[in-house]
C-alpha cells in the first residue's frame, strides 16, 4: 500500500526543474522525484534561496533518464521543459502513467495541449500555467539554485480534473502563491508573455545585425528600448485581433500595456527597466575571440519563435487575419535559427 503522500515527478533539471523541485519537497508530505538527462549530477539534497533570504532544502527520492522508473508512482507529473523537449517527452511518459495522474507544464503556451491531445488518452487529467511560476537560476546544476522572484497570482487551465478548487488549492500550497483556474486551455496556448516578449525584443536589437561582434552583452530587460515597446505593442494587438475572432474570453489575458500598469511605449519601457527579477538577466549571446555575438541556438529563439509565437502565426492565417508585426518578427526569427 502506498505511504500517504504527494508523489510528484519533475520533467526538466533546468532553472524551473530545480526551483520546483527544491520548493515541492521542502514541504511534509511531498515526494519528489526526477525525469533527467542528467540523473548523476542530481544531489540526493540540495538547497533552493529566494529573493527575500529563505533557504528550502529540497530532497530527491529517485532522478532517473528513464520513465519506466520514476512516473509509474506519480500522482502529479510537471513538465519544466524547453518546447522542443515537450512533445518526445509526453510520447516516453505516456506508457508510464496512471490513468489518474495529473500531467501539465510549466508554462502552456508553446503547444503543452496540442501535444497533449494527440499523445495521451483522452481522459488523462491535464493543467498548465499561462506564466512560469518563477524567475529561476542554476547556481550550481543539481546542487543549488536561485529563485529570483514570485507572481502575485499564477493562472492555470484544466481538463478532466474533477475538483478544480480544490486542485488550485494544492498548487497554491505547493507553490507558495495563489493560483486560479481559467476557462480554456486558449488562455495559456495564445499568451502574450514569451511569445510575444521576448520575440518583439529580439527583433529590434538584431534586425539589422551585420555579424560584427558585440564589446559587450546587454542587459535584456534593463536595457530595453522604446523601439522594443512599440513593435510589442502592436504584436500585442494583432493577438488580441485573433482571440476575439476565436470568442476567447480575454478576462484573464490582460494586454502587455495593462499587466505592466502602462499607458504607452515610454512607461512600459520604464517598466520593464524596474522590475527587480528582472534585473542581471542578460541578452541570449555568446562569447567569441572577438567580442559577443547573438546566440540563435538559445532558448529565446528555439522555443519563442517555432513553437510559442508559431501557433499564434499559424491560428492568424488559418483565420486569413492581419497580422503585419507579428508576420515581420516571426520570419525574421525563424530565418536567424535557420543561419
Amino acid at each position: 500500500m502506498r505511504e500517504d503522500k504527494l508523489h510528484i515527478c519533475i520533467c526538466g533539471g533546468g532553472g524551473l526543474g530545480h526551483t520546483t523541485a527544491g520548493v515541492f519537497s521542502s514541504q511534509e508530505g511531498v515526494d519528489v522525484s526526477l525525469l533527467t538527462s542528467r540523473p548523476d549530477s542530481w544531489s540526493n539534497t540540495f538547497c533552493v534561496n529566494d529573493p527575500i533570504g529563505k533557504v528550502f532544502h529540497g530532497r530527491i527520492s529517485h532522478a532517473s533518464c528513464l520513465a519506466s522508473e520514476v512516473i509509474p508512482t506519480a500522482d502529479l507529473v510537471l513538465l519544466c521543459l524547453p518546447a522542443f523537449l515537450v512533445e518526445q517527452t509526453l510520447r516516453d511518459i505516456a506508457p508510464n502513467l496512471r490513468p489518474d495522474t495529473q500531467v501539465g507544464a510549466v508554462v502552456g503556451n508553446t503547444g503543452f495541449f496540442i501535444y497533449a491531445h494527440e499523445i495521451l488518452p483522452a481522459e488523462t487529467p491535464l493543467f498548465a500555467f499561462q506564466r512560469a511560476p518563477y524567475i529561476s537560476r542554476v547556481v550550481e546544476y543539481g546542487k543549488e539554485a536561485n529563485l529570483l522572484g514570485y507572481k502575485d497570482e499564477l493562472l492555470v487551465a484544466t481538463e478532466n480534473i474533477a475538483n478544480v478548487s480544490a486542485f488550485c488549492e494544492r498548487l497554491s500550497a505547493l507553490l507558495l502563491t495563489p493560483v486560479r483556474a481559467l476557462n480554456s486551455f486558449y488562455e495559456v496556448t495564445l499568451s502574450n508573455s514569451n511569445p510575444i516578449l521576448h520575440t518583439g525584443r529580439l527583433y529590434t536589437m538584431w534586425k539589422d545585425w551585420d555579424g560584427t561582434p558585440y564589446a559587450e552583452n546587454p542587459l535584456f530587460y534593463y536595457g530595453w528600448t522604446d523601439e522594443a515597446s512599440k513593435v510589442e505593442i502592436q504584436m500585442d494587438q494583432e493577438l488580441f485581433v485573433l482571440l476575439k475572432h476565436l470568442n476567447i474570453g480575454t478576462q484573464s489575458i490582460k494586454p502587455l500595456l495593462e499587466h505592466y500598469d502602462s499607458a504607452d511605449a515610454a512607461a512600459l519601457t520604464r517598466k520593464l527597466r524596474s522590475i527587480p527579477s528582472y534585473a542581471g538577466i542578460y541578452s541570449p549571446m555568446k562569447q567569441i575571440d572577438a567580442g559577443w555575438v547573438p546566440d540563435f541556438t538559445s532558448r529565446y529563439f528555439t522555443e519563442d519563435f517555432p513553437y510559442g509565437l508559431k501557433i499564434i502565426h499559424d491560428l492568424a492565417h488559418k483565420n486569413e487575419l492581419p497580422c503585419p508585426m507579428i508576420d515581420k518578427v516571426y520570419e525574421w526569427g525563424c530565418k536567424m535559427i535557420e543561419r
